[in-house]
């Protein structure tokens, strides 16, 4: 546990952490973040958000192999050079499968609102996909908190159906994100932040 940091320290002291050690995580930690996760505010109270939790070699696996074959495909028409492909997707590979747990943040749709037009359809659906944007950061700062360390990873958004096949989610899902979890093997470099003159805008 970090408990004798303040709400803002944890804020600013979470980080994004590519190598772990093969400490495992508890489950009660785990069961923290998740539960974490979903106190996040969600339209309409609906919580449109699942959480697939990969704690074992075979799912991470399976994962890793199936969205590798994707990414060469998409790297490959991108025109990089095999052997700039090759290490970007072992490097990938061994993100998911060294991790002691990968958690799959899941888009879930089925109790939202439905309207008859597109425009208030779509404004929901982007209603659901901030408020799993903010149940992952509850899930990561409560990680940090911990004592523990996580990242964050885009891939499924590229290939949400490579996932889904994977690990056998229902098709009601829509993978948005990885996020393995696990202990630091090493501090990561951390990119600097923009002033807040840069970011923020005052209207008078």
């Amino acid at each position: 546990m970090r408990a004798d940091l303040t709400f803002d320290q944890i804020i600013v002291g979470r980080r994004s952490v590519r190598r772990f050690t093969e400490r495992p995580v508890a489950r009660a930690d785990l069961l923290a973040l998740i539960e974490a996760a979903c106190w996040a505010p969600s339209p309409h109270g609906t919580q449109p958000w699942r959480f697939a939790v990969l704690s074992t070699a075979a799912p991470k696996q399976r994962l890793a192999a199936a969205m590798a074959d994707e990414w060469r495909r998409q790297l490959a028409l991108d025109g990089q050079d095999a052997d700039v492909v090759d290490e970007r997707v072992r490097i990938s590979r061994l993100r998911i499968t060294s991790a002691p747990v990968v958690i799959v943040p899941c888009l879930f749709g089925g109790d939202l609102d439905r309207y008859p037009d597109p425009l208030r359809q779509q404004a929901e659906l982007t209603m659901a996909t901030q408020s799993l944007g903010c149940a992952v950061q509850n899930l990561l700062l409560a990680a940090y908190a911990r004592g523990l360390d996580a990242g964050w990873m885009c891939a499924p958004l590229f290939c949400p159906e490579t996932v889904v096949a994977a690990l056998g989610l229902d098709e009601s899902l829509i993978p948005h994100a990885l996020i393995p979890v696990g202990y630091a093997a090493q501090d990561p470099a951390r990119r600097p932040r923009r002033p807040l003159a840069e970011l923020m805008i005052e209207v008078e």
